[in-house]
């Protein structure tokens, strides 16, 4: 391979491609209109006042939301693991 070819591989393009920007307004606009569902879902289901009328209620809830938590760092940690050996 010629050095223009190396050097021209080596630099950066100034924008970021179309279709990667266009990829990540998409993703936005769909997160936004999946949490604006949820909210109303919620919010006509009444779910989370019964859950705050009860006495033990609010600790379910709590355990709950912290082990979907977990749940969501010990995937995170098993994607990320290479399977190389720790030293």
């Amino acid at each position: 391979m010629s050095k223009e070819l190396i050097e021209r591989s080596r630099k950066r393009p100034a924008v970021a491609e179309p279709a990667l920007v266009v990829t990540a307004a998409t993703l936005l606009v769909s997160l936004a209109i999946a949490a604006a569902t949820v909210s109303i879902g919620i919010a006509r289901a009444g779910t989370l006042e019964q859950i705050a009328e009860g006495g033990g209620g609010r600790w379910v809830l709590a355990i709950f939301v912290a082990l979907i938590i977990a749940g969501m760092g010990a995937l995170t940690a098993v994607m990320v693991d290479d399977g190389r050996p720790r030293r």
